[in-house]
């Protein structure tokens, strides 16, 4: 009885008498676990391979849409997509930094990639709502007041920016205090807040001073605005006044609730 208790401790002691992590999973268990780890090595390989160092994942084509002035051409030019490249290391952001940089006429665009081998330009431009005259050339200037992009034929439906300010001590000031930049702005505002009946009919928005902006309209027709406050109130004014005096020529907006039309 003594002997055979002696050999089983003794029996004990060999099993536990291996590795930890042996002790803990059993060999079987142990090798299933190593095979595992291999298999996700070789995957992880064969993926990183497959995504950097295949030729089926690179750069061959890039689409472009949306464009209406601008050529597909110009903005495969400005992007400089490196076609060749890996899809997946295709920094997308430095591409949309180049093309709003280099082409400003541009509002926004979207880089996206299509796989398997193609990158995505979707692009917005800006549109117009003012030109400022440059002797024989426009700048065409959009709803925030950038100046985008210079053109030698006025777009159609685009009024033109007279940028005139009065010889009164009170114009000069606002010009001092405001500076012409932030007058072209309230310019772009009163623009903005046209309706489109009379955005359509308007060829001229002057700017005398802060609150002296004045449109003129086809058939020699002209409308004191005022400041560019109140934009919303004063257009849906002119709107009904032009209605009610359809053979009015000038019209005075600059106090919404109190409006005024004259035929002469």
């Amino acid at each position: 009885m003594a002997g055979s208790a002696t050999a089983e401790r003794g029996a004990r002691q060999q099993e536990s008498s291996g590795p930890p992590l042996v002790r803990r999973l059993g060999p079987r268990r142990l090798r299933m676990i190593i095979i595992i780890a291999l298999a996700a090595v070789l995957l992880g390989a064969g993926v990183g391979w497959l995504l950097y160092g295949s030729p089926w994942l690179r750069v061959e084509r890039v689409s472009v849409s949306g464009t209406a002035v601008l050529t597909p051409a110009q903005v495969r030019e400005a992007a400089d997509v490196p076609v060749g490249s890996p899809l997946v290391s295709v920094d997308t952001g430095a591409i949309e930094e180049r093309l709003r940089g280099r082409l400003r006429r541009i509002d926004s665009v979207a880089v996206t990639r299509s796989w398997p081998d193609g990158i995505g330009l979707e692009v917005t431009e800006r549109t117009p709502v003012l030109l400022v005259r440059k002797e024989r050339k426009f700048i065409e200037v959009d709803d925030e007041g950038v100046r985008f992009a210079t053109v030698s034929r006025a777009p159609k439906g685009v009024p033109l920016l007279e940028a005139e300010p009065s010889p009164s001590s009170s114009a000069a000031a606002s010009l001092r205090r405001f500076g012409e930049d932030r007058l072209v702005r309230e310019a772009v505002r009163t623009a903005g807040a046209l309706p489109s009946a009379v955005a359509r009919v308007t060829r001229v928005v002057k700017v005398r001073s802060y609150d002296d902006i004045s449109l003129e309209l086809s058939g020699g027709r002209t409308v004191a605005w005022g400041s560019a406050e109140d934009g919303a109130a004063k257009g849906r004014t002119i709107l009904a006044l032009m209605k009610a005096s359809p053979d009015a020529r000038h019209f005075v907006v600059s106090v919404p609730t109190a409006p005024a039309s004259a035929r002469s």
